[in-house]
């Protein structure tokens, strides 16, 4: 699939972000329906499901596509009924209502929430604990993919090159806690119901209007000093993430077993900030030192089984620095991701 020098508008990006690969066309084909994506309402699940549905057209597969979500924010929705997706409004904390879904052929679990636990503790965990063992209940013994965070893990040595799935999950803070409970109840629910199970510990998605690579653009285009303290990450392009987590249906299985999404290069703040400098013809400005540890999850086992994702840091870094240099729409929605508290 070859890919654009630039993208030049939301349409331009959103419709590269939900262009379907060669290898998702065929996997979908084979997907049973109706595919239910819940907590569709977010960042990453309105082109998730376009992109699931533009994949199903191109198989000749008659697969319905329903995305679940409180839509708070309503132009998603709108958007995602313009595609022709069905769209059903639901309070997931709601049992009642959970138990009242639609049955489905396999599941997409995107529910969780990160920002905000500083303020309300109790949300956070209501949201990433009640809700998946509602969701767990209702969909016993449907095959089901559930993101998760590499938050769950804590600092690790950058030299070696990122925490694997067997390590042990001990972090800081009440938000990447509270993701480990959200990990093991639907662990337990899978183990008890025979539910097939992946569970997918996501490294930063990047898109243009929003990501690591995006946040540090704007910080180089603004003339902020970035901290190096944090001076490592892993991401992933936000279309690459979308695809995995679709075939990750194929890494279903009970016991559930989990697995660390993210592209396999160690990304430096120092050197992305010096090509986003370079082509934004701006010098960027940085304080303090590389520390030795950062939040890093090594993802060799599902490139093993799924393949590398397609765009690599290269093509990143040169989008998103012509993008901010156009004025694309940045949703001011910074990742924190030089965080190392877990305080959010």
């Amino acid at each position: 699939m070859s890919l654009p020098e630039v993208l030049v508008n939301e349409a331009h990006l959103d419709q590269v972000l939900t262009d379907p690969s060669p290898r998702l066309v065929d996997f979908i084909s084979r997907v049973s329906s109706p595919l239910v994506l819940l907590g569709a309402g977010g960042k990453m699940g309105p082109t998730l499901a376009v992109l699931a549905q533009k994949a199903a057209r191109a198989a000749g597969h008659k697969l319905e596509v329903l995305t679940v979500s409180r839509f708070r924010n309503p132009d998603a929705r709108a958007w995602l009924e313009s595609q022709g997706i069905r769209t059903l409004s639901c309070d997931l904390l709601d049992a009642r209502a959970v138990a009242e879904l639609p049955d489905a052929g396999n599941v997409i679990y995107l529910v969780g929430q990160k920002f905000g636990t500083r303020q309300s503790p109790a949300m956070t965990w209501a949201m990433n604990t009640l809700v998946p063992d509602r969701v767990a209940q209702r969909y016993g013994g449907t095959r089901m993919v559930a993101l998760s965070t590499a938050n769950v893990y804590p600092l690790s040595p950058v030299a070696l090159g990122g925490s694997v799935e067997t390590d042990a999950l001990t972090p800081l803070g009440e938000y990447p806690n509270a993701a480990v409970g959200r990990e093991r109840i639907l662990e337990f629910h899978a183990q008890q119901q025979h539910t097939p199970l992946a569970l997918l510990r996501l490294s930063y998605a990047v898109d243009l209007r929003y990501g690591v690579i995006r946040d540090l653009a704007r910080s180089v285009a603004l003339g902020q000093a970035l901290d190096l303290t944090t001076g490592y990450f892993h991401c992933i392009w936000q279309g690459d993430a979308n695809e995995m987590i679709l075939r990750s249906l194929s890494l279903a299985r009970s016991p559930a077993e989990a697995w660390n999404l993210c592209h396999p290069q160690v990304v430096g703040v120092r050197e992305t900030a010096e090509q986003l400098g370079a082509l934004l013809g701006r010098k960027p400005q940085f304080v303090g030192t590389e520390s030795t540890t950062a939040l890093l999850a090594n993802p060799a086992r599902i490139c093993a089984e799924l393949g590398p994702p397609a765009v690599s840091m290269e093509t990143l870094v040169r989008w998103t620095a012509d993008w901010e240099r156009r004025g694309g729409r940045y949703l001011d929605k910074p990742t924190h991701f030089a965080t190392r508290d877990g305080q959010y």
